[in-house]
């Protein structure tokens, strides 16, 4: 009985390490616009706001990765922390769109990132996801009426 007992939990701490999806840590915000209104709402924000572009010597271009590619990769830049922030936009019905926060690099050498919900812990990822809310998607939100956060 004993055996059985510590192989179950042995099997529920090893499935934690394979969380199902191609991003299954990343903070999901659930956005009551259409894809292509979100993305010109991010676009008119960077022009707005341009620190929060990434450097264009990074080589991280706002986009999808491919033509049959599901999500829309959006890079922003925390000018004051040096560091770069990976998001993404996904229609999930009509007239509703995931925004996601993913990831942050440190620094601007690429293959420094922390996974957002898994590499930060307690009170450091919810301070990074209280700076991505106010510092990005809530003013973001602001450039449209009505636009918020279902």
């Amino acid at each position: 009985m004993i055996k059985k007992f510590l192989l179950v939990v042995y099997f529920i701490l090893l499935s934690s390490d394979f969380a199902p999806g191609s991003y299954p840590y990343a903070e999901h915000y659930d956005i009551n616009l259409n894809e292509p209104e979100l993305i010109e709402l991010v676009t008119q924000f960077k022009k707005d706001n341009p620190d929060y572009t990434v450097p264009p010597d990074v080589g991280l271009e706002d986009g999808r990765d491919a033509e049959n590619d599901h999500w829309y990769h959006l890079y922003f830049y925390y000018k004051p922390e040096n560091k770069i922030v990976n998001s993404w936009v996904r229609q999930a019905k009509q007239g509703q769109t995931t925004f996601a926060f993913h990831a942050i690099n440190e620094g601007l050498s690429l293959g420094n990132w922390k996974l957002i919900n898994h590499d930060f812990y307690g009170s450091d990822n919810d301070a990074e996801k209280q700076k991505f809310e106010e510092r990005i998607l809530n003013k973001i939100l602001r450039y449209k009426k009505g636009a918020e956060v279902q």
